[in-house]
């Protein structure tokens, strides 16, 4: 049995984003900096009528900061709140076989909390990214 998923590159790494988590896949336009917000925060920007709060991915993940050039995000639903995860780029969407993540696989940073599995795409394994698990629970709105 295989689910959908969008293929998408975070951080120059090939991911696959289960197709259930994506609202829309948008470009951002202005985004306007949030005082004190962490840094994992780039902002706030409007997108069809609401104001969606944007994930800065690389900061989430304890990596290298999203280039401030990137515009390309995947909105997502959490808690009854959007948010804006920027991405690198997006491929397609196809249906893959979800397999788990095998037990000695190291997965180094926020890809250890993110990483929900893998799929195969051409003998490639991809990481299956929650993008729940970007987005800091202090981030969350209640």
């Amino acid at each position: 049995m295989s689910d959908l998923f969008l293929v998408a590159h975070i951080a120059g790494r090939g991911v696959a984003i289960d197709a259930a988590q994506v609202d829309s896949v948008v470009d951002i336009g202005d985004i306007v900096a949030v005082p004190r917000a962490g840094t994992f925060v780039r902002g706030l920007a409007a997108l069809r009528s609401r104001v969606v709060t944007v994930i800065d991915t690389g900061t989430a993940l304890g990596l290298a900061p999203t280039p401030d050039t990137a515009r390309r995000a995947v909105i997502t639903m959490v808690e009854g709140h959007h948010y804006a995860i920027l991405v690198d780029s997006v491929e397609d969407v196809a249906p893959f076989q979800r397999l788990a993540l095998s037990p000695g696989l190291a997965l180094q940073h926020g890809w250890a909390t993110a990483g929900t599995g893998i799929v195969e795409r051409d003998g490639e394994p991809l990481l299956i990214v929650d993008l729940a698990a970007l987005i800091p629970a202090s981030t969350l709105v209640v």
